[in-house]
């Protein structure tokens, strides 16, 4: 049906508390409601293909004439992390959540033995900010050689080194370590990174692009690797082959940035290829959720906006646009977690006409079922397509 299918991954903008937030502490959060209650926006493209449509919320605009097919996506999987949200949408559903170590950082038993087995004694050992902890602990580092070990709202282990204090490839073999020790079942984390940085002092740090991450495999089959089985092109984008560790990628670029990311996705349409390109979009989510930041949250908003009608215009008859989220990370709630939302569905064609609201979906994987219908690939993955749906929105009744 479609040669191209493009899917945009909206790091965290979730669209209101599903049914079981109280599970994870988060009755009340939602996304964008609690952003539009500190700041307007002017979005007037997301707007158009149906996003205030699909729930009732103040300060979103309805639109009449809808150039989108749209609705609700419930995360069915047990968590609310990063990897959770985008292994669902690609048919895998997690029974076990990934550990996090968000709120007391790592065990004295997983510290003691970092150390050991490495060499080098720890500090930090806390959820923060990547650029805030190597300003709080950059030059301790420099003096000392500790290693500076944080975490997340993510399952995920992270360690910063200095590349003039720890030569880069004595980086990466500490983190290979660090991945080995962390396999351990109770201690599994998603995802084991080298964040080296450079800079002369607090004021001067910064994080150099020789990032590593040692990532899980996704435990069977998802919808990229039957994607690839078939022959076809499966691009990712941002952090979507971290994610993935590669698992049914064909050829990925990293992004240092939402609008970075954007700028490939366009020189990515501007290939003839056939297949799945999708593009993860971190800065909602890293730099304004985590940071509790609902005014820069909202701008990032408008400045994707603003982007998105660049591609919309760059896309082909032949192109299908489907936009979404992976989880909740409301600004304004509680903590710095992820909270756990419903997430938002944004389908595009150019020859939509009627473009309407369809049921809520059971399950993130909706979106790998159809993609792989899309290609008439068969597979064993649980979920419901809503291609058909698409397709009759071409034509007026």
């Amino acid at each position: 049906m479609f040669k191209r299918i493009f899917l945009i991954v909206l790091d965290s903008l979730g669209i209101g508390a599903q049914e079981d937030a109280h599970l994870y502490n988060d009755v009340g959060a939602n996304t964008i409601e609690n952003i539009l209650k500190h700041k307007a926006l002017n979005i007037p493209h997301l707007i158009s293909l149906g996003y205030g449509n699909i729930e009732n919320i103040k300060g979103l605009e309805k639109t009449n004439h809808p150039k989108g097919v749209f609705t609700k996506m419930r995360e069915a999987s047990i968590g609310k992390d990063t990897m959770t949200g985008h292994w669902e949408m690609m048919g895998l559903k997690i029974k076990e959540p990934f550990l996090t170590f968000t709120e007391k950082g790592f065990p004295k038993e997983i510290i003691e033995t970092l150390e050991k087995r490495t060499g080098h004694k720890i500090v930090g050992n806390k959820a923060a900010s990547g650029t805030e902890i190597i300003k709080e602990y950059g030059e301790h580092h420099l003096k000392t050689g500790d290693l500076i070990v944080y975490t997340s709202a993510d399952s995920v282990l992270q360690i910063a080194m200095h590349e003039d204090k720890i030569p880069i490839e004595r980086q990466y073999e500490i983190s290979e370590i660090a991945r080995e020790i962390m396999m351990k079942p109770e201690w599994k984390v998603g995802r084991v990174i080298t964040r080296p940085f450079k800079g002369k002092d607090s004021e001067s740090f910064y994080r150099t692009s020789n990032r590593k991450d040692y990532a899980l495999k996704p435990f069977d089959k998802t919808a990229l690797n039957y994607l690839k089985e078939e022959g076809l092109d499966v691009i990712a984008l941002g952090k979507i082959m971290d994610i993935f560790d590669g698992y049914g990628i064909t050829e990925f670029k990293k992004t240092t940035s939402n609008e970075d990311g954007m700028n490939k996705l366009m020189d990515t349409i501007a290939k003839d290829f056939k297949g799945l390109c999708f593009l993860n979009l971190v800065d909602f989510d890293a730099k304004y959720g985590h940071r509790r930041d609902p005014i820069g949250y909202a701008n990032a908003i408008e400045d994707f906006d603003k982007e998105l009608k660049n591609v919309i215009d760059l896309l082909s008859d032949e192109d299908l646009l489907m936009i979404t989220a992976d989880h909740g990370n409301d600004p304004t709630h509680h903590g710095t977690d992820h909270t756990r939302e419903f997430v938002p569905l944004l389908v595009y064609n150019k020859n939509i006409v009627n473009g309407k609201k369809l049921d809520i979906r059971d399950t993130f994987s909706d979106i790998g079922i159809t993609i792989l219908e899309n290609f008439d690939i068969k597979n064993i993955l649980k979920g419901k397509s809503f291609l058909n749906e698409i397709i009759t929105t071409f034509k007026e009744k």
